[in-house]
C-alpha cells in the first residue's frame, strides 16, 4: 500500500499542470468569495494545487490521507503568503477538527474517491460554521447576506460526475469502473456526486454542470458550485 501511495503522489505531482489548464480559471471564479483571514479546510488536499487560488492571509488546514503528498504541499505553501498551514493525515469521513471550525471547505476531484461520500459531506457540514446573528462578531457582512446576520460557512467544490443515465458515456463509465478504481485511487467514474451534494442537507446549493476535456474523455461531465451551511 505504501508503494501505491508513493506512485499516486508522484502521479498527482505530474498532473498538477494539466489540472490547472482544465480548471484554473474556474477555480479563480469559484474561490473569489473566500476572504483573507478565513479558516479554509481542504479535504483531499493532495499536493497543494489549489493553494495558489486562495487569497493571502488565509488560515489553511489540509486533510490528506496520503502522507507522500504532504511535502510538495508544504513547499507550495512556503512560497505563498498564508497566515498559517496545518496538515492532517486523515480521511474526509472522519475530519480531526472541532465542530463549527471552518469558514470554508474545499473539495476538488475528491469525492469520487471517498469510500463513504455521504459521511464525508456530513463531516463538511459539521466543521463549517453556522449562520449566526451578529453581536460580538464585528466582522463586516459578506456580500449578499442580511444585515445583522453572519452567513453560514461555504463548501466549494469541483467534481466529475456520472453522465446521463442512458448515454453511451454512462455505459462506458460503468464498463471501465472495475479497472479504473484500482488505478485511480478508488475513483468511481459513474458516481452522481452532484446529487449527493444537493441531498446532503445544506441550506443552499448553487451548482453548475459543465463539460471538461475531450468529448472522448469518459470522466465527464463535471459540476462546480458552492453549498452553504
Amino acid at each position: 500500500m505504501s508503494l501505491y501511495k508513493r506512485y499516486f503522489a508522484a502521479l498527482m505531482r505530474l498532473a498538477d499542470g494539466a489540472q490547472e489548464r482544465h480548471y484554473g480559471e474556474r477555480k479563480e471564479r469559484l474561490f473569489d468569495s473566500i476572504a483573507p483571514g478565513d479558516r479554509v479546510v481542504e479535504i483531499g488536499s493532495g499536493t497543494g494545487v489549489n493553494l495558489a487560488h486562495l487569497p493571502p492571509g488565509v488560515r489553511y488546514v489540509g486533510v490528506e490521507p496520503n502522507p507522500h503528498m504532504h511535502a510538495p504541499l508544504r513547499r507550495k505553501a512556503d512560497a505563498l503568503d498564508l497566515a498559517s498551514v496545518e496538515l492532517h493525515e486523515a480521511r474526509a469521513e472522519a475530519l480531526p477538527l472541532p465542530d463549527e471550525h471552518a469558514d470554508a471547505v474545499l473539495s476538488t476531484l475528491v469525492l469520487c474517491s471517498v469510500d463513504r461520500p455521504q459521511q464525508a459531506l456530513a463531516e463538511v457540514r459539521r466543521v463549517l460554521r453556522p449562520e449566526r446573528q451578529r453581536g460580538a462578531d464585528r466582522s463586516s457582512p459578506r456580500e449578499g447576506s442580511a444585515p445583522g446576520v453572519r452567513p453560514g460557512g461555504r463548501f466549494y467544490f469541483i467534481e466529475h460526475v456520472a453522465a446521463s443515465e442512458e448515454s453511451t458515456r454512462r455505459r462506458v463509465q460503468r464498463f471501465i469502473k472495475p479497472a479504473w478504481r484500482p488505478l485511480a485511487d478508488g475513483c468511481r467514474p459513474d458516481q452522481c456526486t452532484g446529487a449527493l451534494i444537493e441531498q446532503a442537507g445544506f441550506a443552499e446549493v448553487q451548482i453548475d454542470r459543465f463539460p471538461s476535456g475531450s468529448v472522448l474523455n469518459p470522466i465527464r461531465p463535471h459540476v462546480a458550485g458552492v453549498a452553504r451551511r
